[in-house]
Formats: structure tokens, sequence, C-alpha cells
């Protein structure tokens, strides 16, 4: 088994997978802009190979880029299929080569997930868990339904909510946990009765409720966009499903839990690095918060980015007039809201921040 740890190993892994296909490839696409990928992907087709792709029949982005995608690698000869539209989202990213390799992703493959988000990816040559995913593939190509086959393999809303409570109940010792947005009540409930039990639950990400239990910061330095559990240092998982009901019970999300004493250890290394530079950052924090203009221009913020009006739709349109609509460039317009407010936030303060220290300096330090 093989870990891939975004950012920092890129699409080589991806790129070298395809590359060495000797009669198959299968990949399952929510999002993708990654053109070394696509050229792959050709390639793989003109050597002869039979490659596949399923693509989601939607995204944050609307229909108009996934159509090109699809025309695009239909016009490479690429065998392509689109997901039906029963569930809220096909949200699962995962690529099999020669049903042999299962290479199972938590990222898509855009260059914002690969080069500017912490995310992971496992490549694992299990028989079992590859033949479940070539059933769910082939279940979710022909719009017939999937049945879970195998615990190992986590697929929402089939057996997800199921397995990963078992993964949470089974913790002894400790819980690491890589989520962009727990809010699932029942997890959480979980997760809190764990800690009450003795076990050490910390989460990189964001929890939705507060919790006197549960140790939560964000993720340094970048956007987060893994989900990924370790239980006790020893289980890991590794998926698309976050912790949050939509996402166990209306979409299909895609996940592995497995033990592998390499993979496991680099992941709570990586949690730990993470984490110790979340802490150092949140002490900065606290510190500046405790000012009086600190505070203020917390508040100031927070109102300023409620009232923002959406932002990607007018992204989209400037980025088309600046390089054409032929470009093929694809937004999540959850992710450039998310990532548009957290700046305009961070601006704000510093703005207002320096507006109140000046004017109570001018006021001789006396409140205004």
């Amino acid at each position: 088994m093989k870990l891939l740890i975004q950012p920092g190993d890129g699409v080589a892994s991806l790129v070298k997978g395809i590359a060495g296909a000797k009669s198959s490839v299968e990949i399952v696409i929510f999002r993708f802009n990654q053109k070394e990928v696509e050229r792959a992907l050709g390639n793989a087709v003109n050597r002869g190979v039979s490659v596949h792709a399923l693509i989601a029949h939607t995204n944050h982005a609307g229909q108009e880029n996934l159509r090109e995608l699809e025309m695009r690698l239909l016009a490479a000869g690429v065998t392509v299929a689109r997901t039906a539209d029963d569930l809220v989202r096909y949200h699962s990213k995962l690529m099999i080569i020669d049903r042999r390799d299962l290479y199972l992703l938590s990222f898509n493959l855009t260059y914002s997930d690969i080069e500017h988000a912490r995310s992971f990816g496992v490549i694992t040559s299990s028989r079992k868990l590859v033949r479940e995913a070539v059933k769910l593939v082939e279940a979710d190509t022909q719009r017939h339904h999937y049945d879970a086959g195998l615990d190992q393999f986590v697929v929402s809303p089939v057996n997800a909510r199921k397995q990963l409570a078992s993964f949470i109940k089974g913790a002894k010792k400790q819980l690491i946990i890589y989520d962009p947005k727990v809010s699932d009540p029942s997890m959480i409930r979980l997760l809190e009765e764990r800690s009450k039990a003795g076990v050490d639950v910390k989460i990189i990400g964001r929890l939705t409720r507060k919790s006197a239990r549960l140790a939560v910061h964000k993720q340094p330095q970048m956007r987060l966009h893994t989900r990924t559990m370790v239980r006790d240092g020893q289980l890991a998982f590794v998926g698309s499903q976050s912790l949050r009901e939509i996402e166990l019970d209306a979409r299909r999300e895609v996940g592995i839990i497995f033990r592998d004493v390499g993979v496991v250890s680099r992941l709570v290394q990586t949690f730990q690095d993470d984490w110790a530079l979340a802490e150092q950052a949140g002490e900065r924090g606290e510190k500046e918060l405790g000012t009086p203009a600190a505070k203020v221009a917390k508040k100031v913020a927070k109102a300023v980015t409620r009232e923002l009006p959406p932002v990607a739709p007018v992204l989209n349109v400037a980025v088309r007039e600046m390089v054409g609509a032929a470009a093929g460039v694809e937004f999540d317009a959850e992710e450039v809201e998310e990532i548009v407010k957290d700046a305009v936030k961070e601006v704000v303060k510093e703005v207002v921040k320096d507006a109140v220290e000046e004017a109570v300096g001018q006021n001789g330090g006396r409140r205004i």
C-alpha cells in the first residue's frame, strides 16, 4: 500500500499508474482540470488500453464544464458514462488500473486540491478492495443498485454511517481526525462519548457545534480537503465523506478502512505536524484577539462576510473574459466562496484593527 500526501506528491503517481496500464483504466471523476492526467488517459487509449471514465452528473460548477470534459475525453477515444441523478451528488474519486490496483482519493483531480490543500490518497492492490471498487463502478455506470459486500469498503449512503460509527466506537486511546465539517449530531455524540471514556480526540477542521470535550483546530497554512481518521495509531480511514448527514446519507461517497503500519505511521506524523502548527497559530491568534481593537475587528469582519454576495459566478465570467470560453477552467463554487470569505475576513480584521488603534491613539488612549 502507498500513501499520497497533498500538497507534495502532485500527479506523478497517477500519471505513472495510467502510463503503466496494460489493459484497462477505470476512473471516476467529480471535478477535473489536470491536463497531465488527461493527456495520460489519451496516451493510454493510443496504446490500445481500454479507458473508461464515469463522470458525475453535476458539481458546483454546473453541467457546462463537465460536458466540455466529456467531449474532450470522447474525442481522445475514452469511453464515457455519466452517473445518475438519484443522489444529491456523486462525489467519489477513484481510479482502477488493470483491475489490479485501486487508487482511492480524497482529493479531486484539480490543481487547487493537489497543489494547495491538505489531502490524501491511497494506492492498494488488495484483491478484495479492488474487486469491490470494480463492483461499485459497474453498478454506478449501469445505474444499478449497489449492495455493499465488504465492510472495509465504505460507501455512502449504503454502509458509511454504520462503518464509520463502528470505527469511532472502537477507539480505546486516541482518535485523530481530518474533516472539513463535522456536523452530524449522532457522530458528534459518539466522539464526545469516546472522549468521556478517556480517548484523546483531536480534530483538524471544523466542528459545527461547541464541545468542551473535543479539541479542534483549523488546518494551518492551507485549505483542508481530506476526510481521514486514525484510530489508536493502528487503523485508518481515508475517503471522501465528512461526518455530516448529507455526505453519509444522501451522496455517493467512497472511502476505505485499512491497517498498514507504514501508511498509518505517515498519516499520524503528518497530523502531529499539522496539529503543532495549528496550536502555534492558535496561540498567536489568542494573543491578538485579547486586545480591544482585535475584538472590534473580529466582530466587524464577521458582519461583513455574512453580507457578501456570491462571488463564484462573477469569477467565472471574469476568467472567461480574460482567457476565453474554451479555456476549460472549472471552479468549485463552495470552495471559492470559502476562500474569498476567509481572505476578506482577514483583510477586514487588519483594516478595522488598524483604524481602531489609530483612533484610540489620536484620542489619547481614551475610549471612543
